[in-house]
């Protein structure tokens, strides 16, 4: 897994739809990232092709009912997925109060450090 800054794409499963987009950076075993509502800290492990981590996606400005589902709670994640020099993907579950939510993350290397 490259260290550098990555786009992010999630898709929200189990029937109840939506997507987001935002960054990462991913540097040393260590996330930070976020879009125009959240922000995200966590940490990662990888070997061969394979990765797998979690992180803590906090709200730093109110959605109003945008995103309802991730909207005004913290939510813990964690992921385990596949990487390569381009990028990687992942499946995840969030918890959100006693509410789990799947979702499919894509993401897309931009730069290096």
């Amino acid at each position: 897994m490259r260290n550098g800054l990555y786009s992010l794409r999630i898709d929200i499963r189990d029937g109840l739809g939506g997507a987001n987009t935002g960054i990462m950076v991913l540097r040393d075993g260590t996330i930070r990232g976020g879009d125009s509502h959240f922000y995200y800290v966590g940490s990662y492990t990888f070997a061969d092709g394979k990765w797998k981590g979690e992180l803590t996606n906090h709200e730093h400005t109110p959605t109003y009912g945008d995103r309802p589902v991730f909207g005004g709670r913290e939510s813990s994640i964690g992921f385990t997925g596949i990487y390569n020099d381009e990028g990687a993907e992942a499946d995840a579950t969030a918890l959100i109060g006693t509410r789990s939510i799947r979702f499919k993350a894509t993401m897309k290397r931009l730069a290096d450090e």
